[in-house]
């Protein structure tokens, strides 16, 4: 019997490990469901919650589905895994564990395929960049964020300016009625740090001059060399951030895991 005893006492669920993950997983949870709010908040104001069949109309990428897609993930995960350690539900802590893993797989998977392949990589970068610019005044989301990479990375176009031949208010063709022929979007412009009003106008007609002009007035460098090479002067921060977040998943899953075992190690002896 004093056996027995002793052996009850030893079997309990670690309140450390049950409390941590819960903490850790109540922040994800919020995070994720204030990700989902901005998302469903944007799709409202643009009337796609009315018309859900704008969602497929698009031609290029609607940065609110990051929001959504990201946001979430990250509720279901931070439901499973506050709820599974709060209630010590092993299913759901599985769920957990499992979901998270897969995630990580994946992860590690687009990873090694990134390295393989770059070639492929570059390719496919190029074209979601193209496909995006024909889509530029589509969406003014994809529209702010193209300006964004543009301006952060100093460049135009997937390769060069005269991307934006793709782009139906910007091409150069004679019979183009757009006030925006042979331009640019502002965001090529190359900046007067003299001005504190920005000119939404620069990049009106730039391409009718000579070429050897251009870089005047605008960047003349594609944003799949910028970024290719923004990537290979931050790659030790870039490699830290992926690291820093497998470590983390890797840390959420053991943290589950130990959990798991606890509550079986308790519901054994009883």
């Amino acid at each position: 019997m004093s056996r027995k005893h002793h052996h009850l006492k030893g079997a309990e669920v670690s309140c450390c490990v049950k409390y941590f993950l819960f903490g850790f997983n109540i922040l994800f949870w919020l995070l994720g469901a204030a990700f989902l709010a901005v998302g469903l908040w944007a799709w409202a104001e643009k009337g796609v919650l009315s018309n859900l069949s704008t969602i497929t109309d698009m031609g290029g990428l609607d940065p609110v589905w990051l929001f959504i897609v990201v946001g979430g993930v990250m509720f279901i995960l931070g439901f499973a895994g506050c709820i599974g350690a709060l209630r010590e539900n092993t299913v759901l802590l599985k769920f957990f564990s499992v979901f998270l893993g897969l995630i990580f797989f994946l992860e590690l998977t687009a990873g090694v395929l990134a390295f393989v392949f770059k070639d492929w990589l570059k390719d496919q970068l190029n074209f979601f960049i193209n496909n995006n610019v024909k889509a530029y005044r589509d969406d003014i989301d994809l529209q702010n964020l193209i300006d964004f990479a543009q301006e952060y990375w100093s460049c135009c176009g997937a390769h060069g300016p005269d991307d934006w031949d793709l782009n139906i208010y910007f091409n150069c063709t004679e019979p183009n009625p757009s006030r925006e022929r042979c331009g640019v979007p502002f965001s090529c412009c190359v900046k007067d740090p003299a001005e504190d009003v920005i000119n939404t106008q620069c990049g009106y007609d730039v391409r009718l001059q000579k070429e050897l002009d251009w870089q005047k007035y605008i960047h003349t460098k594609g944003c799949v060399g910028q970024f290719e090479k923004w990537l290979q002067d931050n790659l030790i921060i870039v490699a830290g951030i992926f690291v820093g977040v497998a470590l983390l998943q890797i840390f959420g899953i053991c943290l589950a895991q130990n959990l798991v075992s606890d509550v079986k190690a308790v519901k054994a002896n009883w």
